[in-house]
């Protein structure tokens, strides 16, 4: 902006004024050649005009595109966002909400040795492997973190495609369970850490009998850790209550900078 302006107050002979447009438009940054050609098409700029050369309506134009293109917002670099909570709080509903309606996002996929549940597919909501499959990963060095919930199952994040998405400049959504997150963030210190709180404690203990997919015995012992696991929030750098699995969807991708595709 400081190049046209100074070139528009000044002399016609000065060096901001005999500037080429194209050479303007490939100074700013991500601009090439291509699109340079096109965006002065687009002006309606001749490739041989000059910054001082151009007629009011086309100072008028160039000058609006170069504002747009100030006032754009800054692109977020990659970030890895670790999502947790209790059990039953609802962190698989919102990664699925959110795998299903913004596909900017890279959804982590973890590992386990559990059964699949009803409507679980492999590879899309966990990739269910063998007690033997999931030792080979871990000592081959392939888990980012692996941890064993409610003393009966291990879960893990195989590291590989997490590195590939956040090379590819993908923000990437992990959901975990607590001792994973804090095994991530002893690893990647950069990651963002969000803890998924339910809107009261009676809402949690009703949609952990609700699902129905665990016995009696089972579910008590489950509260019993949701107690401890919540009393970890503060660990944690933001916190969503998931009340309505839309909105608490909303709030995780905002964290990431990714745009809404609804």
């Amino acid at each position: 902006m400081d190049v046209v302006e100074s070139a528009w107050a000044g002399s016609p002979t000065a060096p901001e004024a005999t500037l080429r447009v194209r050479e303007l438009l490939t100074s700013v940054p991500s601009v090439g050649p291509t699109r340079a050609a096109r965006v002065m098409a687009q002006l309606e700029i001749a490739e041989s005009k000059r910054v001082g050369g151009l007629g009011i309506r086309q100072r008028k134009r160039l000058h609006d595109w170069l504002v747009r293109r100030e006032n754009r917002p800054e692109v977020t670099p990659s970030r890895l966002v670790v999502l947790a909570g209790p059990t039953a709080v609802g962190k698989g509903t919102v990664s699925t909400f959110i795998r299903e309606n913004y596909p900017d996002v890279h959804l982590s996929v973890s590992a386990t040795t559990r059964s699949p549940r009803p409507g679980e597919v492999d590879g899309v909501n966990y990739i269910f492997v063998t007690d033997e499959e999931f030792d080979r990963l871990e000592k081959s060095g392939q888990m980012l973190e692996t941890a064993t919930v409610h003393n009966a199952f291990r879960y893990g994040t195989p590291r590989a495609p997490i590195d590939a998405a956040l090379a590819e400049g993908k923000s990437v959504l992990l959901e975990i369970d607590l001792q994973g997150a804090r095994s991530v963030r002893k690893a990647m210190p950069e990651a963002v850490l969000v803890f998924l709180l339910p809107p009261t404690w009676e809402e949690l203990v009703r949609r952990l009998i609700g699902r129905g997919t665990e016995e009696s015995a089972e579910q008590q012992r489950r509260l019993e850790t949701a107690k401890v696991e919540l009393a970890a929030q503060d660990e944690f750098d933001h916190k969503v209550v998931n009340e309505e699995v839309s909105q608490a969807a909303r709030e995780v991708v905002d964290l990431m900078a990714i745009p809404s595709n609804t």
